[in-house]
Order: C-alpha cells, then sequence, then structure tokens
C-alpha cells in the first residue's frame, strides 16, 4: 500500500487525538484526502496555538474542527469521542530525554491518557479505536529482525510508559472485545518534526550558517527510519483492514537498518556541507537506557494489509531537507536554538 492507493474513509467522522503534532497532523490531512469527516484535537494551551495544524493550506483547514484539550481529562474525552466511528490516538509525551526530568508526567499523559481514551470510545461504541505504540518498547534488539513477539523492555521512563499504554489497550481489547488495533511504528522523519529527533536535529545544523559543526550524542546506534508518509500510511492501513486482530500489535518499518553515523554522512551528501560532527556528553543517553539496535519485521502488518513502504532513505532525506531549507528561507527558525516557529 501507498499513498496512491484508494483507502475509504467517506462518512466515517474520525477524531485525531493528537492531531496538533507531527505524525498527528500529517495523518489529518491524508484522512481529509480520504474523504473522512475529520475532528482534530490540539493540546490546549493559553497562546491558542495548535501545533501543525496552523500550517494547512486554506483548503484542508475548511475541512476539519479543531477540539482543543487534554487526554489527562476523562469527561473532555467522553465528549470528544461521542458521535466519532474511528478514533486514531497518537496523542502522548514523547521526547526521551524529559523522560527522564519527570516521569510521572508520562505515566499521567501516556497511561492514563490512554486509558481515559479507551474507556470514552468504549462507552460510545466506536467502530475502530488504531492506538500508537512505538519500537522504544522493544529497547536494544536481543534477535534482528524485531517481530513484534520480541521481549518488551522499558529502558526509559518514556518506554515503560508506553508498554503500559499497549498493555491498557491489549486489555480492552481482551476484557471488554473493544475493537482496538495497535500500530508500533519504528523511527518515524520527515517534514514537521521537531529538533528533539535526530533527523531534524542534524538537518538544521547541517544547513544553519550559523553552527560550525554538527553537534550530535553517539553515532553508533542503529535505527530503522521510516518517512513520515510511509508512516501514515500504516495508520490509513491499520484504520480499515478487515483483517487486523484487536489487541495485537503490529510494526511498520522498512526491515533496514542505518546507523545514526551513516545517516549522518548522507546528511552531509544531501546538504553538501563538510562541517565535522562533534559527540557531546548532554546529548548522550544514560549508559543502560540507550537502545543500540532496532530493525523491524513488519511481515504481520503486510500481510494483513498489504502495506509496505514506498520512500528509500535518501529520497525521504531529500524531502526533509528540502523542507527544512524553505523554513530557513522563510526565517521561520529560531536561530538562537533552531526551534521552529
Amino acid at each position: 500500500m501507498n499513498s496512491d492507493d484508494i483507502v475509504n474513509f467517506t462518512g466515517k467522522t474520525v477524531l485525531v487525538t493528537g492531531g496538533d503534532g507531527f505524525i498527528g497532523s500529517h495523518l489529518v490531512e491524508a484522512l481529509v484526502r480520504d474523504g473522512a469527516q475529520v475532528t482534530a484535537m490540539a493540546q490546549y494551551n493559553p497562546f491558542g496555538d495548535i501545533g501543525w495544524l496552523d500550517d494547512f493550506d486554506e483548503a484542508v483547514a475548511a475541512e476539519i474542527e479543531i477540539l482543543r484539550g487534554n487526554v489527562c481529562d476523562p469527561a473532555f474525552m467522553h465528549r470528544a469521542v461521542a458521535g466519532k466511528t474511528i478514533v486514531f490516538h497518537l496523542a502522548a509525551l514523547i521526547a526521551i530525554p524529559y523522560s527522564y526530568e519527570a516521569p510521572a508526567s508520562y505515566v499521567d499523559t501516556n497511561v492514563t491518557g490512554t486509558l481515559n481514551v479507551l474507556e470514552a470510545c468504549r462507552d460510545h461504541g466506536v467502530e475502530r479505536v488504531v492506538h500508537t505504540s512505538t519500537s522504544e518498547v522493544y529497547g536494544t534488539a536481543l534477535v534482528t529482525p524485531i517481530s513484534e513477539s520480541h521481549p518488551l523492555q522499558g529502558q526509559s521512563p518514556y518506554s515503560a510508559s508506553k508498554i503500559g499504554a499497549d498493555m491498557m489497550a491489549e486489555a480492552f481489547a481482551r476484557s471488554f472485545d473493544l475493537p482496538v488495533a495497535i500500530l508500533r511504528p519504528f523511527n518515524t522523519y520527515g517534514p514537521r518534526q521537531s529538533e528533539r529527533a535526530v533527523i531534524p536535529t542534524v538537518i538544521r545544523q547541517a544547513l544553519d550558517p550559523n553552527c560550525e559543526a554538527i553537534r550530535i550524542g553517539d553515532v553508533t546506534p542503529t535505527r530503522d527510519f521510516n518517512y513520515v508518509g510511509d508512516t501514515v500510511d500504516a495508520f490509513r492501513a491499520v484504520g480499515t483492514s478487515a483483517a487486523i486482530d484487536y489487541g495485537r500489535p503490529y510494526n511498520s518499518g522498512t526491515g533496514v537498518m542505518v546507523s545514526v553515523g551513516e545517516m549522518i554522512e548522507r546528511v552531509r551528501d544531501i546538504t553538501g556541507t563538510n562541517k565535522p560532527v562533534e559527540s557531546e556528553a548532554q546529548r548522550l543517553r544514560p549508559e543502560n537506557s540507550e537502545v543500540r539496535a532496532l530493525i523491524a519485521d513488519p511481515a504481520r502488518l503486510n500481510t494483513a494489509t498489504g502495506w509496505r513502504p514506498a520512500t528509500d532513505l535518501d529520497a525521504g532525506l531529500k524531502e526533509t531537507v528540502a523542507w527544512w531549507q524553505q523554513r530557513i528561507a522563510d526565517n521561520r527558525v529560531r536561530r538562537d536554538s533552531g526551534y521552529l516557529v
């Protein structure tokens, strides 16, 4: 399956929690194109900011309803889910470094927030819930490629909270027959991703004339990098396939493992920079928390839905670099920090 395949969401009322985020905003756009009536949930803040939903063109923006709130509020989630046929649950705290500082916040949002979503979906009889997991739940690969039967290892408070959320989704499928599917994307990258992730960190520094070097943590871990369009297609497939088993996880990944160092060299080639690469201690994870290797076995998802990634790493990096080049040209990067504005 790729983005050109027809996925019929016509007549479906769809809620996307985390619709203001990186993957969520791309999913919202795709669902609008698929004919869904989409409500995009954005985290409430006093500044009126709705994240990447602010970047939509007028034609797409006119087709969505924006709902500001928080998955940690159970009453709010009941109101948000009412009348929806499909719920894509992407809202989460995801920054691994911050999870070392505030682990309770991750439990509140990722575990209790997921519970609130599941309870609301159960009470309102939704047709399907798609819960978002993460490859981080596997920890460092004990065997490769990683299938869904790989042991779960909580190597950071973030991954531990996502394991808890996954188990809650499985429990609701088993205990209450809730039609909840679990998608487990491996490392997604692409336009709109913040610099909390390694690829945008590297790209921005490669392009920024104020950066004399590309400063990074450990360059030796290996990852299965997936372009955001392919991850969105996996969500679309899991949201519609009749062959999905509820309560079971499905990996989405390329099955190709690339080291962080190799990824950096590809970015240097694409951007034409010869900036040196420097390792900074403050960017390193605690030694026993670093996930050394991740590579997906996506066979279960492929068998159930026909999904396969359509964008290789070089093509995806070129798209992402072009997006960053445009952001910099439009002066939409704060030069003191590199964060998008």
